[in-house]
């Protein structure tokens, strides 16, 4: 994982395309924004991991491995 420090209004880029700008800071919440073509899906992790449980369920494969990575991120 890759770790760094921006101030509000600097940004990183994610390859030519997505840009994660910070936005404000309150308290313990960052706002931010996010710049990317319209073909790429963002969404916040665990509407993310819905997202795949329901297909999993809808393809009729196990979803434990989805569960476990529910878990974990509900820790972070």
């Amino acid at each position: 994982m890759l770790v760094l420090t921006r101030r509000i209004n600097e940004a990183i880029k994610i390859g030519d395309d997505v840009e994660v700008k910070v936005l404000g800071i309150d308290g313990d919440q960052i706002k931010l924004g996010i710049t990317a073509p319209n073909n790429i899906d963002i969404h916040r992790m665990e509407v993310y991991i819905d997202i795949q449980e329901q297909n999993s369920e809808a393809a009729g494969v196990s979803t434990d491995l989805l569960h476990l990575l529910k878990n974990n991120t509900k820790k972070d």
